[in-house]
């Protein structure tokens, strides 16, 4: 997940207290953060230090991520001419994240292993800019959906069409694979994700597809949405700690799973964290096309001494994925 490194004394070191975006901007620094896991870890691939907010910061609309909360917006979208700040993103604007691919991609070539870009999906990003901020009960944006569709719809086209440059850019400077994250999709029923959600993150992956590189995409409490995600056009769905791998592999067919040790499994013991892995790649079996990852983002006080044990039991014991 896309905060491998955060549970790193070494990352800590290197971050300090600044703010994260500042940290993105520096592509030195970011790329030192990007490589850090992949060294310490011997992981399979490297997952781009940045977040989902990046290209909306860089285009000026007014995002900031605060430390302990999380992305906040100062004007958040209430109306149609809120959309007029949200402009074309030019490969310009994104400068600082495409050199830092650039570096981690010369960084890895020895070795040959790849690099993936992300993005925010679409409705998860529309969460953040209409709610102002991380929400529990998504009031705001679940108001908006129904009493207002028609400026969703706008709001969406100019999310896909900033989701799509950005991913664009990272994949023409050598990202091999991308993910998409839904993270919020899960607070959406099934006819909500069916009419909100599915079709912008379709158009999404259409506008890359073109570039020929797999695609992931993931959300937090969508086992119920599973089968959906799988018609999205993606190449592997990612799925959580809450559902078992063989019951989300039925529900998406022939798409390949990402997942799903439960990242509080590795707060324990090596021992605990080993057996957790045990347990997903039982239940993954062996079938091909199984990513094996955490259900959800490294918890920062984890000992980098279980994922290291977890990374070697997957390697030994685990079959080749996707």
């Amino acid at each position: 997940m896309r905060q491998a490194g955060r549970s790193l004394p070494e990352y800590r070191a290197l971050r300090g207290s600044g703010s994260i975006l500042d940290a993105i901007a520096d592509p030195d620094l970011a790329c030192e953060i990007t490589l850090q896991p992949v060294r310490r870890y011997g992981v399979d691939a490297a997952i781009l230090f940045s977040d989902i907010v990046v290209p909306y910061h860089a285009i000026g609309f007014g995002v900031d991520v605060v430390a302990g909360r999380g992305p906040v917006i100062a004007q958040p979208v209430r109306h149609e001419s809120d959309l007029e700040r949200l402009r074309d993103l030019t490969e310009g604007d994104i400068a600082h994240v495409t050199a830092t691919v650039d570096r981690v991609v010369a960084a890895l070539a020895p070795s040959d292993t790849p690099l993936i870009g992300f993005a925010g999906a679409p409705f998860t990003v529309a969460s953040y800019l209409v709610e102002g901020g991380p929400s529990r009960d998504f009031a705001v944006i679940k108001t908006l959906l129904h009493a207002d569709p028609a400026l969703f719809e706008r709001l969406s086209e100019r999310l896909v069409a900033i989701t799509v440059a950005f991913l664009r850019a990272q994949i023409r400077h050598g990202a091999r694979c991308v993910q998409l994250f839904d993270s919020w999709a899960g607070s959406l029923t099934r006819d909500e994700y069916r009419r909100f959600a599915l079709e912008p993150t379709r158009r999404v992956l259409e506008g890359i597809a073109d570039l020929g590189v797999p695609a992931i995409v993931f959300g937090v409490g969508t086992g119920e949405l599973l089968d959906l995600m799988a018609t999205s056009g993606a190449d592997v769905v990612g799925v959580d700690w809450r559902v078992d791998l063989d019951d989300a592999r039925r529900r998406v067919g022939d798409r390949a799973v990402q997942g799903n040790l439960d990242p509080a499994r590795c707060l324990g013991s090596v021992e605990a964290g080993v057996a957790g892995a045990r347990e997903v790649l039982a239940h993954a079996g062996t079938r091909p096309g199984h990513v094996f990852n955490l259900g959800h983002g490294v918890l920062p006080s984890t000992d980098p001494a279980v994922l290291e044990a977890i990374v070697r039991v997957v390697h030994d014991e685990g079959r080749a994925g996707v």
